[in-house]
């Protein structure tokens, strides 16, 4: 037992997980944290997830969701590149449903770069009710400068193809939403309208993944070039009349207004997601990867090993603990509960761990301050119209 179990403290059960079906991809993005960042665990992990992994992956899931009676739990089919399995994506999206329907409501998704995803892949995926997320980084230019093929080729056209056939009627329930990762050097306002064309039901936009020892690319002197773009694309999106969701900007808003977050970008949420490797490894947040060699382990493994057990571990406890993990700057920050520090990946310094502020901090500062000015304007502005 850890000395916050002692003192009364409890976890919050795993309630996302990450199971990576396929270590390798079809593609070679430039800033992949899996591939081009410091770990490198991949190259000695099976391609393909073998079959006694998953039954434990599915035994310890149901096990899990038993001993909680937990309502609710998210499976990601993930990678590398989910697709590169074909058919057997659906056998395993169906061993799920058998194992966990009875038990709580199961949510199956698959995070994938789109250009596998054809009209037999989608019935497969929509035969199990599997959601499907796409990644896609803006406008044509944009995303073909960063998300290539091994072959260097830009792949914008296929993903827009795959995004037509999910916005079909009858895949329509399928369509999760799209991932942009933001880059400093693109328009966010172009951006946002690419993406806005392809009607998703949802959009989320990712900052980067960076650390104060690999920090994010500054393409000018500018001292927030993260957070100006966010407050572009977030002016584009408050004045959109029938906007999408993005869940980065609802998080805001919501904290603001002194609600929870729903993601570990932001906020003091505790974070309730572990990553399944290929091999079986149990490991803590895929992105930690970006930080340094062995970040995101934690020694356990889904044949002998509970996910109960994930629950113990530093690194696990650190993103459930909300203020009592943040260092000493963040701790006395007038912004801490709706900051949350940043996501925790981001705030690695080698020698220091994760205890300081986020690579982005002044980012996140500004687009915080702006969403704040943005929403008690437009309070202030209904009061008055409201008769005494």
């Amino acid at each position: 037992m850890t000395p916050l179990r002692g003192a009364g403290w409890r976890p919050v059960p795993v309630r996302d997980v990450i199971v990576k079906v396929h270590q390798r991809c079809n593609l070679a993005c430039t800033y992949c944290y899996v591939y081009q960042h410091e770990d490198q665990s991949w190259h000695d992990r099976p391609a393909v997830m073998p079959a006694e992994i998953w039954q434990a992956t599915v035994d310890k899931l149901r096990q899990h969701v038993r001993q909680h009676r937990m309502p609710a739990l998210r499976v990601i089919l993930h990678g590398g590149e989910p697709l590169l399995l074909g058919a057997r994506l659906g056998e395993l999206a169906s061993d799920l449903r058998t194992a966990l329907d009875a038990e709580c409501d199961l949510q199956i998704g698959v995070q994938t770069n789109g250009v596998l995803l054809g009209a037999k892949m989608m019935a497969h995926l929509r035969a199990h009710r599997v959601k499907v997320g796409v990644s896609v980084d803006g406008t044509k230019a944009d995303h073909d400068a960063q998300r290539v093929t091994h072959a260097g080729r830009g792949t914008f056209d296929r993903v827009a193809t795959a995004l037509d056939l999910l916005r079909q009627e009858e895949n329509r329930a399928n369509y999760g939403g799209l991932l942009c990762t933001v880059s400093a050097t693109t328009d966010p306002v172009a951006t946002y309208r690419t993406l806005r064309a392809f009607d998703p039901p949802l959009i989320n936009f990712l900052l980067p993944h960076a650390n104060w020892e690999h920090p994010p690319p500054r393409p000018d002197d500018r001292a927030t070039p993260y957070g100006d773009w966010l407050v572009e694309a977030f002016e584009c999106w408050y004045a959109d009349p029938e906007p999408p969701r993005i869940q980065f900007f609802e998080d805001v808003i919501v904290l603001l207004l002194g609600g929870k977050g729903t993601s570990e970008q932001i906020g003091l949420s505790p974070a309730a997601l572990v990553v399944v490797e290929t091999d079986g490894a149990i490991e803590q947040v895929d992105a930690l990867k970006s930080a340094y060699p062995g970040a995101a382990a934690t020694g356990l493994d889904i044949r002998r090993d509970s996910l109960d057990a994930v629950l113990d571990d530093p690194g696990v406890i650190a993103r459930q603990i909300g203020l009592a993990a943040l260092g000493d700057e963040c701790s006395s920050c007038p912004i801490r509960r709706v900051c949350g520090g940043g996501h925790y990946v981001h705030r690695y310094r080698a020698g220091a761990g994760f205890r300081n502020p986020s690579v982005y901090c002044a980012d996140l500062t500004r687009i915080i301050d702006h969403i704040r000015g943005r929403i008690t304007a437009d309070i202030a502005h209904l009061t008055r119209k409201v008769p005494a």
